[in-house]
């Protein structure tokens, strides 16, 4: 899938405010782009500020209390667009994005692949 891919600044950038350092993967936008094309396929339709609370965490390395803090929003919006652009996620104005017919078939296949692939998966089938 060539329509997904880090842009320039994303070796240097951390995923939220709750984080120290950015991530050490070095094919960490893939896995990201993956996780949120998969969630939009669970739980779409979906919107960023959902997605920014899920991708969030706890910020606490100091000596107050901790609290939740969002991740970032400009990773999971540019992963979000290059997706779109690639076909697989849809923009519904007042709900958030969910998965084309295209996306949902490339899914599926993958799914099919993996359940070939690994017969120790079956029993996480849904039958």
């Amino acid at each position: 899938m060539d329509a997904v891919s880090p842009p320039a600044w994303a070796s240097v950038a951390k995923t939220g405010a709750h984080v120290e350092k950015q991530p050490q993967n070095p094919d960490w936008w893939y896995v990201r782009a993956a996780s949120l094309f998969r969630k939009v396929y669970v739980h779409g339709p979906i919107g960023l500020e959902k997605l920014r609370a899920e991708y969030g965490g706890q910020k606490g390395f100091t000596v107050t209390r901790e609290h939740a803090f969002k991740a970032g929003g400009s990773v999971i919006r540019k992963a979000l667009q290059q997706l779109e652009t690639a076909g697989y996620l849809a923009t519904t104005k007042p709900h958030g994005r969910v998965v084309t017919k295209e996306g949902r078939k490339l899914l599926n296949e993958l799914a099919e692949d993996l359940a070939r692939d690994m017969p120790e998966l079956a029993k996480y089938k849904g039958d």
